[in-house]
C-alpha cells in the first residue's frame, strides 16, 4: 500500500515525480544505493501503463534491442544508457522475484502470469531501497533552494538534493497523462522538441478513403516507409484496414517517423514480384484475374483493388494484357499515399519528442541548466519501436540516473 506519513523538508536526497516504469526503477536502484527516496504520483494506482501494456500480458523488454531502435533528434544520446543496463539486466532482476517469461516473435519478451508481476518485482526493489511513495499527490510546484529544491505537494512541502522527472508523455490521457514534466523542464530554461503521437493508428480523409473503409478487419504482412535519404525509415510487418485508414504493427511502427503532410509508401506484396508470377501464371492458370489475385493477396483486398484500377475481376486472366498485369503489380508493390492525421492521444501508445536531450548528460541524466534536475523515461525525446523498446528505455535512463545520483 502506498505510504502517506507525511515528510518533513529538507529530508530526501531525491524525489522521483511519476511511478510509471521509469520512476519505479530509478527509485529503488537510488534507494539501495542508500540515498533517501521519496517518489511521488499524482494518480492513486501505481504503474498503470505498465499494467495495460501487451494486453496485460506485459512486452517488458526486447531482446534484440539497440540504439538503432530509437528515434530522436539526438540519436547518439541513447547509446551509453542501453549499454550499460541491458535487456539481461532487466531479466536479472526478474529472476531475484521469481518472474517467468517468454519470448516471442522478434525478440519481444512477455511476462508467463501478465503484467502484475512485472508490477510486484519493481515495487519490491523500492521496498528494499525504503523508497518512502506518496500516492495519490500533485505537484504543486518547484522552486530552487540553498541545498537543492523546494517542492509544495498537496500533502505538504518537502525539501531535496535532487529531482528526477518521471512523469512520461501525453500518450494515454484516460490514465492521467499530463504536461507537467514539459512545463517544469521549460520553468528551468530547457527545450521541448515538439511532443507528438507515436506508435499511433494513421488516418485519411473520409472521402479519398471510402473504398478502403468497406476493408476493415482485413490485415496481411506488407512492407511499409516513410521519408527520404538518411530520414528514411522502412518496416516490414502486418498491417490492419479499419473504417478510418490503418492500424497494425506496420503502421504503429512507421507513424513515429512519419511527419503530416508527408507521403507513406507501401509494399501489399513484399518478398515476391507479382508481376512475374501473374505473367507466369497467364501462361497456365484458367482462373480470373480476381481468383488469381485473391491467391496472393486477402481476398477482400484483391476484389477491392481491382475496382480500384478498373479491371474487371471476372476477366480470364489469359485474356489480359501483360502490361496490365504488370502495371496491376507495380500499383500493389507501390501504393503511395499521403495520411491526413493519426487517431491521436487517445490512442498513442507513447510520445515521440520531449525533453531536448542536447542539454542533458547522457551518463546521469541531470540537466546542464541546472544542477541537481534529472528527466528520464518517456517524458525526454527518445521514442522506442514497438515491442518493449520503450519499457527498455524506461529501465536503462532509470538505472543510469540512479547511478549518478549523487549520495549525502
Amino acid at each position: 500500500m502506498p505510504q502517506t506519513h507525511v515528510r518533513t523538508q529538507g529530508e530526501f536526497d531525491a524525489v522521483v515525480i511519476g511511478a510509471g516504469a521509469a520512476g519505479l526503477m530509478c527509485a529503488g536502484m537510488a534507494g539501495q544505493r542508500g540515498l533517501k527516496v521519496l517518489l511521488v504520483d499524482h494518480s492513486a494506482k501505481v504503474a498503470e501503463k505498465i499494467r495495460i501494456s501487451g494486453g496485460g500480458r506485459c512486452n517488458f523488454t526486447n531482446r534484440l534491442v539497440g540504439p538503432e531502435n530509437f528515434v530522436s533528434e539526438n540519436p547518439a544520446f541513447c547509446h551509453s544508457a542501453l549499454a550499460r543496463y541491458t535487456p539481461a539486466d532487466f531479466l536479472a532482476l526478474l529472476g531475484r522475484h521469481g518472474v517467468q517469461w517468454h519470448e516471442k516473435h522478434r525478440g519481444q519478451l512477455f511476462s508467463d502470469a501478465g503484467s502484475g508481476r512485472v508490477i510486484e518485482a519493481l515495487l519490491a526493489e523500492c521496498a528494499a531501497g525504503c523508497v518512502a511513495r506518496w500516492q495519490p499527490c500533485r505537484v504543486l510546484g518547484v522552486s530552487p533552494a540553498a541545498s537543492g529544491f523546494t517542492i509544495g505537494t498537496d500533502r505538504g512541502e518537502v525539501g531535496t538534493r535532487a529531482i528526477v522527472v518521471a512523469s512520461g508523455g501525453l500518450s494515454v490521457p484516460a490514465l492521467g497523462a499530463s504536461d507537467f514534466g514539459y512545463r517544469l523542464a521549460r520553468q528551468f530554461g530547457h527545450g521541448i522538441i515538439e511532443p507528438r503521437p507515436a506508435l499511433v493508428p494513421l488516418t485519411f480523409d473520409p472521402t479519398t478513403w471510402k473504398s478502403f473503409a468497406a476493408l476493415a478487419g482485413v490485415a496481411l504482412e506488407v512492407g511499409i516507409e516513410t521519408g527520404v535519404g538518411r530520414s528514411r525509415a522502412r518496416f516490414q510487418e502486418d498491417l490492419l484496414f479499419t473504417h478510418r485508414g490503418l492500424s497494425g504493427p506496420a503502421v504503429l511502427q512507421i507513424s513515429s517517423h512519419w511527419r503530416p503532410g508527408a507521403p507513406i509508401r507501401i509494399d501489399l506484396s513484399p518478398g515476391l514480384d507479382l508481376g512475374k508470377a501473374l505473367l507466369a501464371a497467364k501462361a497456365s492458370s484458367k482462373r480470373q484475374i480476381g481468383s488469381e489475385l485473391a491467391m496472393h493477396l486477402p481476398q477482400r483486398l484483391a476484389a477491392t483493388w481491382l475496382v480500384g484500377q478498373a479491371m474487371d475481376p471476372t476477366l480470364p486472366l489469359s485474356q489480359a494484357r501483360d502490361r496490365d498485369l504488370l502495371a496491376l503489380a507495380d500499383s500493389l508493390h507501390r501504393w503511395n499515399l499521403v495520411p491526413n492525421g493519426s487517431e491521436g492521444w487517445r490512442k498513442a501508445e507513447v510520445t515521440a519528442g520531449g525533453v531536448d536531450t542536447r542539454e542533458l548528460s547522457s551518463q546521469t541524466f541531470e540537466s546542464s541548466l541546472q544542477p541537481g534536475l534529472h528527466f528520464i523515461g518517456e517524458v525526454v525525446d527518445v521514442t522506442g519501436w514497438l515491442g518493449g523498446y520503450n519499457f527498455q528505455w524506461a529501465w536503462a535512463s532509470g538505472a543510469a540516473c540512479a547511478r549518478g545520483l549523487r549520495v549525502s
